[in-house]
Formats: C-alpha cells, sequence, structure tokens
C-alpha cells in the first residue's frame, strides 16, 4: 500500500499538461479527446481543480507479464463482494488499486480474507 492520501481529478480537454501533479513521486495524468484525468497527491492538488480527495492505493505488486490473465479482476473480486468502490491506474509493470480512505480497512480486510498480503 502506498503510503500518500490521493486526489483523482477530472480537467477539461484542452487544459495544459498540470505542472503540479508532476511534483511529486507518484503521480497519473491521461489525456482523451474528453477530459484529462490526474491523480497525485492531494496536497498538490490547486483549490479551484475539481477532484475527489481521499484516496488510498494499493500495489500489485510487478511486473506483471501482459500474457497473465484475471490478475486485476481477481483482486478486485472481494473488494466488489465487500462493496468497495475503486479507481483502478495501470501502468507497464504493475497496477494500483485506489480505494476510498473511509473504506481502507474495510478493503484490506477484504483483500487479506482473499488471500493477499497487505504491505
Amino acid at each position: 500500500m502506498l503510503g500518500e492520501t490521493f486526489a483523482v481529478c477530472r480537467l477539461d480537454a484542452e487544459t495544459e499538461f498540470p505542472t503540479w501533479a508532476a511534483q511529486s513521486g507518484f503521480y497519473s495524468v491521461t489525456r482523451t479527446a474528453d477530459e484529462v484525468s490526474v491523480v497525485c497527491p492531494e496536497q498538490r492538488v490547486p483549490e479551484d481543480v475539481k477532484c475527489e480527495r481521499g484516496w488510498r492505493a494499493f500495489k500489485l505488486e510487478g511486473p506483471l507479464d501482459f500474457s497473465l490473465v484475471g490478475v486485476l479482476a481477481g483482486m478486485l473480486a472481494p473488494l466488489a463482494g465487500a462493496g468497495v468502490p475503486v479507481f483502478v491506474l495501470s501502468t507497464h509493470d504493475t497496477d494500483y488499486v485506489l480505494v476510498r480512505e473511509e473504506m481502507l480497512d474495510l478493503a484490506a480486510a477484504a483483500l487479506r480474507g482473499g488471500g493477499y498480503e497487505i504491505v
């Protein structure tokens, strides 16, 4: 589990690259034709940015081979069973599952019950 508390932000599609997000060790910026999504430590987000604060992140230990099937689905199943909403980020090597901070203990218990080790 990552130690920081994150924000999930939505910016307009034509927004310039959010340099404020890149001032941390962990961030993700995804641009589509419809929006720019940003995940970064919540203290980096300017007050006027539309976001949801209070997310914590679990990291699947990687690297994960692209030929593997069902790894993420396996981790999400116990969370879904416990009623824990998630926001997922994937990188080349691994996946990160973000849960609301107020559901962190429930999520950790569900993952442990599903056979996952939480570090």
